[in-house]
């Protein structure tokens, strides 16, 4: 069977609320690398593993939404 590969993708929304001044210079560029530049900014991200392991990094500076 061929897999269906755009089936109901989920989407997570990541707004910054707290900002990254102030902690590690790593959490700062996970939260660059995530798109993310001022604070309540959100950014659409599509759900994967290599996102969630950054998110879980910088959970305290997030909100996730899906």
């Amino acid at each position: 069977m061929v897999k269906k590969e755009k089936e109901q993708l989920k989407i997570l929304r990541v707004t910054l609320v707290r900002s990254p001044i102030g902690y590690t210079e790593r959490q700062k560029r996970t939260v660059k690398a995530l798109g993310l530049h001022r604070l309540n900014q959100t950014v659409e991200h599509e759900d994967a593993p290599a996102i969630r392991g950054m998110l879980a990094k910088i959970r305290h500076l997030v909100q996730v939404t899906e």
